[in-house]
């Protein structure tokens, strides 16, 4: 029986000595170079964020400020029901939102239960099944052309095909939400495609090899992990459609009186009732008015609504953002 015999190996402290470590290390005008562009880059890119806060802040603190005094709980809990000029209501206010809140959560969760299940089923398609076929690059050709059309086309699509099912002169909350989907799924669907793309293989392969079913890897597992990156995408689509107007002014119409019906009757959104109310600039207030009548509420309407429809905005996302994190995978290390 023959023994090989091996070298030891060579002392650690003897390779670190041979090695020439004084030719890696970086001069002090290279490490002085390093540290100016460090610092220069540092400074463009807080001044981007800066310059990228302001338009935002700018927003936010105009409308607070002019629409802060007449947002109130009346202003909040009443319609546009007899509401005459500037003259104040027989129950005292001068009008509210309640009627506009409705209908844009309406309308909004309606094109939602419309629009995200498309566009994620259409993302799993393309994803797990089509891969890079042909028509897997004909939906993604179709998709980048519906991220471009105009929401009044959108609008213009919806009141014709419910005028070709239901007749001429059909408005109702379910057509306004139709076309907000229309507007959503593109953004629902790529946004939804480029989360699972980041899904590791290895997820799908350790599934797949105990035995589960493919579509069970796709609902237990991909769609677990991804949910965070969807929900994300779903939060933007509707932060897009959410304060859209022309579609709405053609297929949901407009109503003074609150309508709780989606699919039956006229409602109002905010974008549309802030676009009424400003149309208006002034109220009219007769000479023996006295100090009740008030010139400016249509203008003082329209930023108390538009602060309400920024605030619902932010409880969505809010919302969101608790649904993906309770509803995600967490991994023990």
């Amino acid at each position: 029986m023959t023994t090989l015999e091996c070298n030891p190996p060579m002392d650690a402290q003897r390779m670190l000595a041979d090695l020439d470590l004084d030719h890696f290390r970086p001069s002090r005008s290279t490490a002085n170079a390093r540290r100016r562009k460090d610092r220069l880059m540092r400074a463009l890119f807080t001044a981007a964020f800066a310059v990228a806060l302001i338009p935002l802040a700018s927003v936010l603190w105009t409308t607070l400020t002019h629409g802060i005094g007449r947002l109130d709980l009346g202003f909040l809990t009443h319609n546009m029901t007899g509401v005459i000029g500037g003259n104040p209501t027989a129950a005292g206010g001068y009008g509210g939102v309640l009627h506009a809140i409705v209908g844009t959560l309406e309308i909004t969760f309606g094109a939602m239960a419309i629009s995200i299940p498309i566009g994620v089923m259409c993302a799993v398609h393309l994803i797990e099944y089509a891969r890079d076929n042909a028509l897997a690059k004909t939906i993604r050709l179709l998709v980048d052309v519906m991220s471009g059309i105009p929401s009044i086309v959108a609008g213009l699509f919806a009141l014709s095909l419910f005028s070709m099912i239901f007749g001429p002169g059909t408005f109702n909350g379910l057509e306004g939400s139709v076309a907000l989907a229309l507007l959503m799924i593109p953004t629902v669907c790529k946004s939804s495609e480029e989360m699972l793309k980041v899904v590791p293989d290895a997820l799908r392969e350790a599934s797949l090899a105990l035995g589960v079913t493919k579509q069970r890897t796709i609902t237990k597992v991909v769609l677990r992990t991804a949910l965070p990156g969807i929900v994300s995408g779903s939060i933007l689509a509707i932060a897009r459609v959410i304060g859209e107007t022309a579609p709405l002014l053609m297929t949901a119409g407009y109503v003074v009186t609150t309508n709780v019906n989606l699919f039956s009757g006229q409602m109002t959104t905010l974008p549309v009732y802030v676009y009424q109310e400003y149309s208006k600039l002034s109220a009219n207030c007769p000479a023996n008015a006295g100090d009740m009548c008030v010139p400016t509420i249509p203008m003082e309407r329209a930023w108390s609504a538009a602060l309400v429809l920024i605030v619902i905005v932010l409880i969505l996302n809010l919302i969101g953002r608790i649904v993906a994190r309770i509803c995600a995978v967490h991994t023990e290390r």
